[in-house]
């Protein structure tokens, strides 16, 4: 396999890595298209402040490095997005900087335990900095348009890892994953690392059941008037966190407050089905 097909088969992996991620932190779905291009010196000036350049250094070798790249508005509205999604609406600067260089480096982690597998050996993420890569990087770059929900940004990433000794027989380059395979994906995903969401208080609730009623009924409504609700009695209630159902379960009692035993926990394709 020819080193352009190595950097493909990199630059389609961290896709893959990068939506996974992504999609399991915020709940929304992620597209992203990619292609090859040469990147200007004004693109990795050190002296530039609206451009956040991470490098990250692997094991397999010395000159085994890839960094990722994204102007102020891409990583500060991806950090935003992810804070938000937890709760967090009005984050300091560098929580949101923080936040979206975690999820640059889960990304990469992945794209380790990859190569890893492909390597038939361990490959780890040795310790990163924010610095752009040089002139004379020799990898190859790529320009990546990222979707989410309604919005786009822009990412940069540079490859220099040389796969094509690894293996005798070393994977091909696939086809991007599909809106439900990525879903998929993103459930298998081990949880988050992300420190500073970890205290983050979420509003947790029980919803017994819905009705929907003309606007007729609801003015007659007054003090003993009955809402039927669309769910028996012997269905569970459904457990709602930040707005999505996560789990259902049956109503107990501790110790004097009511209380739900889960029953179910639910898949993150469901979730996305049963936002409120």
């Amino acid at each position: 396999m020819s080193q352009d097909n190595d950097a493909l088969w990199l630059a389609e992996e961290w896709t893959r890595q990068f939506s996974r991620t992504m999609e399991s932190m915020t709940g929304e779905s992620v597209a992203i298209t990619f292609g090859s291009r040469e990147l200007s010196a004004e693109e990795i000036d050190p002296a530039r402040q609206d451009q956040l350049w991470w490098d990250q250094p692997l094991s397999l070798s010395p000159e085994a490095r890839i960094w990722i790249g994204a102007p102020a508005a891409s990583w500060q509205e991806i950090g935003n997005r992810v804070l938000r999604s937890a709760g967090v609406d009005d984050a300091a600067p560098d929580d949101v900087r923080s936040t979206y260089l975690e999820i640059v480096n889960q990304s990469l982690s992945g794209v380790a335990s990859t190569v890893s597998t492909r390597a038939r050996k361990e490959i780890s993420c040795g310790e990163g900095k924010a610095a752009p890569p040089p002139p004379s990087h020799g990898g190859a770059a790529y320009s990546f348009e990222v979707k989410l929900g309604e919005q786009t940004f822009a990412l940069l990433a540079v490859f220099t890892l040389a796969l094509a000794n690894l293996s005798d027989s070393p994977p091909q380059p696939s086809a991007k994953p599909a809106a439900g395979d990525r879903a998929q994906a993103a459930a298998t995903v081990p949880a988050g690392s992300i420190d500073l969401l970890l205290d983050v208080e979420l509003p947790v609730s029980v919803s017994f059941g819905r009705a929907q009623l003309m606007l007729k009924d609801v003015i007659k409504l007054t003090t003993g008037s009955i809402v039927e609700l669309n769910r028996s009695l012997a269905e569970p209630v459904e457990v709602i966190v930040n707005n999505c159902v996560i789990a259902r379960g049956e109503v107990v009692v501790v110790e004097g407050n009511y209380g739900i035993r889960i029953k179910q926990v639910i898949s993150r394709q469901e979730r996305l089905r049963t936002l409120y």
